[in-house]
C-alpha cells in the first residue's frame, strides 16, 4: 500500500499513495462546511490511546509508573498558529506512525474513494467508516506534526506532513510517553485558537468521553489547567439524564463515525450477572461489514476500566454491525483473549444482549415498517448469517427476514407470504440471482406470473446457503422455481387461469426424442414445461443437484471446476417449436431439427447467465438458420 520514493537515515522521507493524495483533497476541501469536528476525532484518537494504555498497565504496571493519571489537554499558542491536542496514552514508535499515519485505514482506502460521490454531506458520513479520521486535521492545518514516544521504550518520533504527496518521519524529543498531535492552522482557521470556541466544540462533541480533557492555560490562569468535560462512563448514567444529541455524540465517539445511529440501545442487567450496554445500528454500513476477518467493533470494559476495542464472543457475527460498549461487574480485570474465548459470564452476557437487540428489531419492524426496511437493506444480508449458522435465535431471525418479492414493490416478510398463499400450493417459492433485476427477467417466473402465484426474489450471496440449511418456514417448505418439476397444475387460480391450456402440438414428443438425441450427453433430460408461457426453453436443476445460481457462484470462485448437467424444458405452446413440430410432420431432416435443438439450449445458457461453451458454434448455427429463414 505504501510506496518509498525515497528515504535516508536523516530523513525518513516517504510517498503517499495516489489514492491517498486524493482522499486527503476530498478530507481537506469537500468537507469545509463540518470543520469543527476535526477536534472531536483527534480528542478521541487521544482517548483511545489512553485506553489502550490503561489496559496494558493492569499487567504492565511500570508502563504507567510515574504519570499514572491519563488525560488530554488541549494547548492554543496564538503567536505561533498552532494547536496541540496532547495525550499521555500507549504512544507510538517510527513503525506505528509509518503503518498508522501513512497508509490510511489501509483496505479501506480504495473502498472510501469508490464510494466518495463529491458530496461533501454523504463523503463525510464516509470518513469515519473508513477510519481516516485523523485526516480531518487538514481541513484546517496546512501541516501536521505528530510527536510521540511509545509507552516501555526511550526513543521518540516525530511525523510531519503537509498532506500533498508526502510525509517524513525523524527521531525527536519528547520527555514522556505519549503523543503530541500539532496542528500548523490555516489563516482562515485561526477561530478554533479561541478558547470560548474550543470549550463550546468539546462540550458539544467529547463532554461524555471518560477521560479528562484539559485545556492548558493561556498565560492569564495562573498556571492551571480548565477542566472541559465530566469524564463520567456515559453508559452508567440514567436514560433521563441523557438527550438524544448526548447519545449521538457517544456513538460518532465510540464507532468514529459521522452519521447519526438509527437505533439506540440503553440498558442494565442486575442480578445473577450486573452489566450495563449502551448499543448503536448505524444508519449508514459500515465500509468493513464483510471483511473477510468479521470482526464485531463493540468495546468491552470491566467496571468501567477499558479492556478491547474488539470482543468477538460479546455477539454472534451476525450482530457485528452493532456499536457501542458493555461493560461488565462480574469479569476480572486482568482477563485475557484466552480467557475471554471460554469464559461461561460472557456466554451467558452474550446470550442476553443477543436476545435483547433481536426483541428491539422485532418491535421496530412491527411499529416502524419503512423505517425498518431502511435497516434491512443495510443490514438484511448480515442477519441472514444467522439463519446459515443454525442457532438458537433461527426463529426469531426468520421473522426479522424481510424479501423482494413478484407480488409487491415493498420488502415482505415470510407471515406476509403465508398469508397470501394459493389454494393448493403447499411450498413457499423462491428464485436467486445476482441482482434483482436478473432474477425478476428469469423465464422459470412466466408460469407463476401466470397463475399469481408469488415467488420471493433472493439476491444476496448468503442466501444460497441459509435457504438449504432452515429448509422449511411453518411446515411449508422452500422451493426453488428452477428445480425440479413446478408442480403449478396442483394450484388453484382465478377463473381466468382454470380455463384448460392450449394442447401441446401434435408431433411434440417426436420432437423432444429427436432434442435428446441430437443434444446427448449436454442436457440430462428433455421435458415440456410447465413453468414457461412466453420463453421457449429454460434450463432446470434436479431435486438433489446445485441450484444453478449457486453453482455458478461456486464457478466464478474456482470452488467448482465442473457443474452437473441441467434439464431442458422446452415451452409446448411456444410459436418456435409449433413451426419445428410442423416441419417435423413435414418429414424434415433430423440434422435440421438437431441444430435447431442447440440452437434453443445455448439460448436457454444465456438467459440463464452462463458463458456458452462453443460461442462461433453458436453464431454459426444462428447464421446458417438466418440464411435459411430469408432464403425460404
Amino acid at each position: 500500500m505504501l510506496k518509498e520514493e525515497s528515504q535516508t537515515a536523516a530523513e525518513g522521507r516517504h510517498g503517499f499513495q495516489a489514492e491517498v493524495g486524493r482522499l486527503l483533497d476530498i478530507v481537506a476541501h469537500s468537507l469545509y462546511s463540518e470543520r469543527a469536528v476535526f477536534l472531536r476525532e483527534l480528542i478521541s484518537n487521544a482517548a483511545d490511546a489512553c485506553d489502550k494504555l490503561r489496559y496494558l498497565s493492569l499487567t504492565h504496571p511500570d508502563l504507567i509508573a510515574g504519570d499514572p493519571e491519563l488525560k488530554v489537554v488541549i494547548r492554543a499558542d496564538a503567536q505561533a498558529g498552532t494547536l496541540t491536542i496532547a495525550d499521555n496514552g500507549i504512544g507510538m514508535n517510527r513503525e506505528d506512525l509509518v503503518e498508522n499515519l501513512g497508509t490510511i485505514a489501509r483496505s479501506g482506502t480504495a473502498a472510501f474513494l469508490k464510494q466518495a460521490t463529491g458530496d461533501a454531506a454523504k463523503d463525510l458520513a464516509l470518513i469515519g467508516q473508513f477510519g481516516v479520521g485523523f485526516y480531518a486535521a487538514f481541513m484546517v492545518a496546512d501541516k501536521v506534526e505528530v510527536l510521540s514516544r511509545k509507552a516501555g521504550e526511550t526513543g521518540s518520533w516525530r511525523w510531519r506532513s503537509d498532506g500533498k504527496g508526502e510525509f517524513e518521519v525523524t527521531a525527536a524529543e519528547r520527555e514522556k510517553r505519549g503523543s503530541d498531535v500539532i496542528l500548523h492552522l490555516k489563516p482562515d482557521a485561526r477561530e478554533f485558537l479561541e478558547r470560548d470556541r474550543l470549550k463550546k466544540i468539546v462540550t458539544k462533541y467529547s463532554d461524555h468521553i471518560p477521560l479528562p480533557i484539559f485545556l492548558a492555560d493561556d498565560g492569564k490562569g495562573g498556571g492551571k489547567e480548565e477542566r472541559l468535560n465530566e469524564a463520567s462512563a456515559l453508559w452508567m448514567k440514567p436514560k433521563s439524564e441523557i438527550t438524544e444529541q448526548g447519545y449521538a455524540e457517544f456513538y460518532r465517539h465510540s464507532a468514529h463515525a459521522f452519521d447519526k445511529p438509527w437505533m439506540t440501545l440503553h440498558f442494565k442487567v442486575e442480578g445473577v450477572l450486573e452489566y450495563a450496554g449502551l448499543l448503536f445500528v448505524p444508519s449508514a454500513r459500515p465500509f468493513d461489514l464483510f471483511d473477510p476477518d468479521r470482526k464485531n467493533r463493540l468495546k468491552l470494559y470491566v467496571k468501567r476500566v477499558f479492556i478491547t476495542d474488539s470482543c468477538d464472543e460479546l455477539v454472534p457475527p451476525y450482530l457485528r454491525f452493532l456499536r457501542g460498549v458493555v461493560d461488565s461487574a462480574d469479569l476480572p480485570l486482568n482477563i485475557s483473549r484466552e480467557m475471554l474465548q471460554h469464559n461461561p459470564v460472557l456466554a451467558k452476557m452474550r446470550a442476553g444482549i443477543t436476545k435483547r437487540v433481536l426483541g428491539e428489531l422485532e418491535k421496530r419492524a412491527k411499529d416502524e415498517p419503512e423505517s425498518y426496511a431502511d435497516f434491512w437493506n443495510q443490514f438484511g444480508a448480515v442477519l441472514k448469517e444467522g439463519l446459515y449458522e443454525q442457532n438458537d435465535q433461527g426463529d426469531a431471525l426468520l421473522s426479522l427476514a424481510r424479501f423482494r418479492s413478484t407480488a409487491s414493490d415493498k420488502l415482505v416478510s415470510l407471515a406476509d407470504y403465508l398469508g397470501r398463499m394459493k389454494p393448493g400450493q403447499e411450498a413457499i417459492y423462491y428464485i436467486t440471482g445476482e441482482s434483482l433485476e436478473a432474477a425478476n427477467r428469469s423465464p422459470h417466473l412466466e408460469g407463476f406470473r401466470a397463475r399469481d402465484v408469488e415467488v420471493l426474489l433472493l439476491t444476496d450471496p448468503i442466501d444460497e446457503f441459509w435457504v438449504p440449511a432452515v429448509g422449511a418456514y411453518k411446515e411449508k417448505p422452500l422451493r426453488s422455481v428452477t428445480r425440479g418439476s413446478a408442480e403449478l397444475d396442483k394450484i388453484a387460480g382465478t377463473d381466468a387461469e382454470k380455463k384448460p391450456a392450449p394442447p401441446a402440438p401434435e408431433g411434440i414428443d417426436g420432437l423432444i426424442a429427436l432434442f435428446k438425441l441430437a443434444l446427448k450427453d449436454a442436457v440430462k433430460d428433455v421435458r415440456v414445461s410447465q413453468r414457461l408461457t412466453e420463453s421457449t426453453a429454460c434450463l432446470v436443476a434436479e431435486d438433489g443437484d446445485l441450484d444453478i445460481n449457486l453453482e455458478r457462484l461456486l464457478r466464478q470462485h474456482k470452488r467448482l471446476e465442473t457443474g452437473a448437467k441441467r434439464v431442458l424444458e422446452i415451452n409446448p405452446r411456444c410459436q418456435l417449436v409449433g413451426a419445428l413440430t410442423k416441419r417435423l410432420k413435414a418429414k424434415g431432416n433430423a440434422e435440421e431439427i438437431g441444430e435447431a435443438a442447440w440452437l434453443i439450449l445455448d439460448q436457454a445458457r444465456i438467459l440463464q447467465g452462463e458463458t456458452l461453451e462453443d460461442p462461433t458454434a453458436f453464431a454459426r448455427r444462428q447464421s446458417a438458420m438466418m440464411r435459411k429463414a430469408l432464403e425460404s
